[in-house]
Formats: structure tokens, C-alpha cells, sequence
């Protein structure tokens, strides 16, 4: 059997998604509910991983360590092969994962009341962690149109002229699995060049991209204009190391990069630990075959599930993503609101998915659900829905 078609007992092993439900959605019994919600895949992380994991672990010794240069060169030359992108080792920084790194860069390049540009419906630490840091929060909602979405890039204009200090990108985009076009990606360039707007890009999700499609690495394609792109990734999302805590920041600017390495002293941050760096260099050494047959199943998972749920539940409008593997289901034409939905799925159908509004206002009348799981887990989730929208 192969390592995506076993079915992994979760319930009980400190799981946010699997044991958290109750609080999540408020539920006082949860423990019958599938939970396909929260990014993170219910597949065992790839053999080369593991085997590095035991390998450190059968060590014994667990002092300070240090991020070493193998390391570095093993996310050089992934980045190389997959992307395209030449990256120095130099450039990189390393971090307990990319949501903190966001956190270091507001606090690091921003001042109370600065403001920060996002695009919504969009992933919500994006929001939440410029407002916790009592920053104002720039919204230049997406144009939606048939569950595809693109910047307005005139209405992105205006944004950028509101004293906005740094963008957050999202490339590939979560939700709706965008991977941004090159012409896209020079129009942000060129407007946040013109307005003197440092990016962070998100690219967390750029190694999970469906055939047909080629993520753009932005600071790829920036020339000049690259230091002021801090690129954000992470083994977590790829290879489901998200317990892991390990990403990295590359940016070409050693001053970006003396000051972001600042802002960690004062926090007491300290290196990944021995067992995030020996993960992260066995994925990116060596987990290329196990991404390969991740995204032939997800990808099957999502042909089954949209031709499924879109031809027994009328109203339901999901189109396929380029990248993630996560849906973005539509719902707007049942007529239901999002508590009768989140109720039905929930007390009915026993299914847990994201409401749209946890990714913004823009995104009331839309579902995420997660797909990374076993055909089986698929299968039920199918049948749970269906069940949930029966009369």
C-alpha cells in the first residue's frame, strides 16, 4: 500500500486539526467529525525525512546546534531545479516558520501606524498580525469572477499611495490557488518600485503546483529591484512538516538582512533546531519523488471531489486550483448564509471546513477545504457533504 492511501490514525497525537475541532468550532462532542479544514496533510512525511529525523535523534546529544551550509546548499539547488531561481547561501535567513517571519518583518521595516497592503480573501495572519502590532491594514480586494481571481491594479495604485510601507504577497495565492502570471508579477514590481514598497512573498506553497502551471519566484524576475523582496518559504507546507517549525527568508540586501538579524537578537531568537535543520536538508535533498506522487494524488483527490460535490449538491460552483491542495468551494447560488452552511456541514453532514470569512469579508459564500488526505478520507468527505445539503 502506498504511503498516500494509508490511513493514519491522528485523533489523540496533539493534533490541531484532528483534536482541536471542539474549541475551533465550538462543539462540545467533535470527536465524530472529519476534519478537513486546517493546511495540513494527513499523509507520514516522506521515508528520507523520517530516516534523517531518527538518524539525528539516534545521536543521543542535543546541544545548541547551527544551520550549516549543507543545509543552505540543499535549498539553493532546490530552489535551482524547481524554480529556476539562482539564490546565494549568503542570502538566507532562517526562521521557525513563516508566519513568524512575517511578524519580524512588520516589526521590523514598520511603525505603529504605518500602513500594510493586502489582497483579500487571503490567508489571516496576513491581517492579524499588522493589526496585533497596531499597524493599519491596506485592503485591496481581489476582482472576483467565476471563482477566478486577479488584481485590480488601478484600485492597487490607490492602495499603495495610503502611506503604505510593505506589501504581503501571497505567490501561489491561499485561498483560490492562484500561481501569478510574469506580467502579474512586473505590475506589482513596478508599482511598489514606484511607491518605494518593500514585499514579502509568500511563497510557502510554490512547490505544490498542478501541471500546466509554473510558479514565478518573485524576486526571480525583479533585477535590480530585488532587495526589496524578502521571499518567504518553508519545507512545511511541501513535505507536511508543519511540527517542524523551520523556513527561510532570502533576500539579495545584506542591510534587509542585517536588520531582520537584529530584530531576532532582540527577540532571543535562536537557530532552527537539530531536528528541523536534518528535516529540512533530507526534503530538499532528497524529497523530490514523494512531491511527485503527492501532487498525482491531491490532483486526483480534487477531480473526484469537484465532479462529485458539483453534480449532487446544486448551487455548488468549485473550480479546480493551480496550485495548493486546498479547494475554494463556491456556494453563493444555494441561497444559504454561511451559519446556515457551517451548521449544516457541521451538526448534519459532520464535516469541518473553513468558512470563507476567516480569509476576509471578500470571501463570505465560499468554503475551503482541505484534500491533502487519503482517497478514502476524500471519499467520506464527499459523502458528508452530500449528506449535510440533503433535505
Amino acid at each position: 500500500m502506498s504511503v498516500f492511501e494509508h490511513v493514519i490514525e491522528r485523533r489523540e497525537s496533539r493534533s490541531v486539526k484532528w483534536d482541536r475541532m471542539g474549541m475551533v468550532y465550538g462543539l462540545e462532542n467533535a470527536s465524530d467529525i472529519l476534519p478537513m479544514w486546517i493546511a495540513d496533510m494527513d499523509f507520514a512525511a516522506p521515508d528520507v525525512v523520517i530516516n534523517a529525523l531518527k538518524e539525528r535523534l539516534d545521536h543521543g546529544v542535543f546541544g545548541y546546534s547551527y544551520v550549516c551550509e549543507g543545509c543552505k546548499d540543499a535549498v539553493r539547488s532546490w530552489l535551482s531545479i524547481r524554480h529556476g531561481w539562482e539564490t546565494k547561501n549568503e542570502w538566507m535567513l532562517f526562521h521557525h516558520g513563516v508566519v513568524p517571519a512575517i511578524a519580524s518583518t512588520v516589526e521590523t521595516f514598520t511603525a505603529k501606524g504605518d500602513a500594510i497592503l493586502v489582497t483579500p480573501p487571503v490567508y489571516p495572519p496576513f491581517t492579524q498580525i499588522p493589526a496585533l502590532q497596531e499597524r493599519e491594514v491596506i485592503e485591496c480586494t481581489m476582482v472576483e469572477e467565476n471563482g477566478s481571481y486577479s488584481i485590480d491594479f488601478d484600485e492597487f495604485e490607490k492602495c499603495l499611495q495610503r502611506n503604505v510601507k510593505l506589501f504581503i504577497f501571497c505567490n501561489p495565492h491561499n485561498p483560490g490557488g492562484i500561481v501569478w502570471k510574469e506580467n502579474e508579477l512586473k505590475e506589482i514590481l513596478r508599482l511598489c518600485t514606484k511607491y518605494n514598497v518593500l514585499i514579502l512573498s509568500d511563497e510557502i506553497h510554490a512547490d505544490l503546483v498542478f501541471g500546466g502551471y509554473k510558479h514565478i519566484p518573485l524576486a526571480s524576475i525583479a533585477g535590480e529591484e530585488a532587495g526589496r523582496i524578502i521571499t518567504c518559504i518553508a519545507p512545511t507546507k511541501t513535505f507536511n512538516l508543519a511540527g517542524i517549525q523551520a523556513a527561510i527568508m532570502i533576500t539579495t540586501d545584506e542591510h534587509v538582512r542585517e536588520k531582520l538579524s537584529l530584530n531576532a537578537m532582540s527577540h532571543g531568537q535562536m537557530e532552527l533546531n537539530s531536528f528541523a535543520a536534518a528535516a529540512l536538508t533530507a526534503a530538499y535533498s532528497e524529497g523530490g519523488p514523494w512531491l511527485a506522487e503527492l501532487l498525482e494524488i491531491v490532483s486526483a483527490n480534487m477531480d473526484y471531489v469537484i465532479q462529485e460535490l458539483t453534480s449532487s449538491v446544486p448551487g455548488l460552483k468549485i473550480n479546480k486550483p493551480h496550485a495548493t491542495y486546498l479547494l475554494w468551494i463556491d456556494y453563493r447560488d444555494t441561497g444559504l448564509t454561511e451559519e446556515d452552511m457551517m451548521n449544516k456541514l457541521l451538526q448534519k453532514g459532520r464535516l469541518a471546513l473553513e468558512p470563507g470569512t476567516k480569509y476576509g469579508e471578500s470571501g463570505r459564500g465560499f468554503l475551503r477545504m482541505n484534500l491533502a488526505t487519503p482517497r478514502l478520507l476524500a471519499e467520506e468527505g464527499v459523502k458528508r457533504f452530500i449528506t449535510a445539503m440533503s433535505n
